[in-house]
């Protein structure tokens, strides 16, 4: 049906009015002989208006004869009857042929890279950039671009591509990726280790499963501080080297500041808005707008779409839309007692973003320091966990 009204566009249609007192009869004789009428609107018993191709217009005559009705044509619509309209205007049919040829030429290149990305580490700009040092960028042409050579290059230059693939439809190059999966380092059993810190902390167990343990509960170590050794002294065997192991528990510090100025600036949004256009045509911008921004402050947010004929024909033309948020500054006033608690929470929601577990916290200290302006705070986290790295014995 969506062809055949496509179709009936294309070759023209005709808008008709049929009036008669057997319009039923009329109706069922067309649907018998298979003529398509669209659109139809009854007025009354007596009166339809509809949609005809002109072929078939061609054959209701009969039908029209038969039923005693009188049919007139409102107007006319389709292509054939705008090149009628048209045809002794020789500098619209001139602009036609050349928005057509240049429809053909631009049909000729890529207009729009679209990447499709599967895993979370990989950036779009990124994959960009590699395409365009690979051989594929917007403007080049499709007959020049050899998608299996790019593949091959950009799955040797980048070892965090496990897949890629590029099709080109229209002036479309649709791009996937996939992520490789970083391979899990493979530990040696057969390497002499150590155990050294990994984080400061205070020593509350350390059991040596194999290797000596060189701490204590209640030490207090650095990071990298030595705390179970790779070796064995024994009493005949002397010193021999093992791979450490053990468990070693700890409570471990972690500190941050939080800083508030006592008097501080705050942008609020007016909810006033204004939107302006411009064209961009390759790296070539059009303003369509004639003055600045009417507001004296303003944030401003840029958005752009391609222009495109069909779902994967994109023209080198691109709409941004750039719309201006009207600001004000407002000043705010903070007591030192709203100072420290600001300043408290900024600290704490950068902690917050460290710690894992936070039912470990055992302990929290707050440091003040109030200057003649500002006010600061320094918050330390006391947390339990379980410490230490494997470090490889170098002889």
């Amino acid at each position: 049906m969506f062809i055949k009204l496509v179709l009936n566009y294309i070759l023209g249609y005709l808008n008709i009015n049929v009036e008669g007192y057997f319009i039923e009869r009329f109706i069922n004789m067309c649907r018998n002989q298979k003529i398509l009428l669209w659109g139809m609107k009854r007025k009354n018993s007596s009166f339809i208006s509809c949609k005809i191709g002109i072929n078939d217009f061609k054959r209701i005559r009969k039908i029209t004869k038969k039923t005693k009705c009188k049919v007139e044509i409102k107007n006319k619509k389709g292509i054939p009857f705008i090149f009628e309209k048209y045809k002794k205007r020789k500098i619209f049919l001139l602009m036609m042929c050349i928005i057509i040829g240049s429809l053909i030429v631009l049909s000729q290149f890529v207009w729009n890279i679209e990447v499709k990305i599967n895993g979370s580490n990989l950036k779009e700009e990124d994959i960009i950039n590699t395409l365009n040092e690979n051989g594929l960028y917007i403007g080049e042409r499709k007959n020049k671009i050899d998608v299996k050579e790019i593949v091959n290059k950009v799955r040797l230059n980048r070892n965090d591509i496990s897949w890629i693939g590029i099709e080109i439809k229209g002036t479309n190059a649709i791009v996937q990726v996939v992520e490789a999966e970083k391979k899990p380092e493979i530990a040696n059993e057969d390497d002499y280790c150590n155990i050294v810190s990994n984080k400061e902390g205070k020593i509350l167990k350390i059991t040596a499963n194999n290797g000596t343990a060189m701490v204590k509960p209640g030490d207090v170590v650095k990071e990298g501080s030595l705390l179970i050794a790779g070796w064995i002294e024994g009493k005949y065997t002397g010193t021999r080297f093992v791979r450490a192991d053990g468990n070693i528990e700890a409570n471990v510090w972690y500190t941050e500041t939080g800083e508030v100025n006592l008097e501080e600036k705050s942008i609020e949004k007016t909810g006033n808005t204004e939107k302006k256009y411009a064209l961009k045509i390759n790296n070539f911008r059009i303003n369509l707008y004639k003055k600045l921004s009417n507001f004296e402050k303003y944030d401003t947010i840029y958005t752009s779409k391609k222009i495109k004929i069909f779902s994967n024909f994109y023209l080198p033309v691109e709409l941004i839309e750039c719309n201006n948020f009207e600001i004000q500054e407002k000043s705010v006033k903070y007591s030192v007692e709203e100072a420290k608690n600001e300043a408290k929470k900024i600290a704490e929601e950068k902690l917050n973003a460290q710690v894992e577990n936070k039912d470990n916290i055992k302990n929290v200290t707050v440091n003040y320091e109030v200057e003649k302006d500002k006010v600061k705070a320094e918050v330390t986290y006391e947390v339990f966990e379980n410490i230490g790295t494997n470090e490889k014995i170098v002889f």
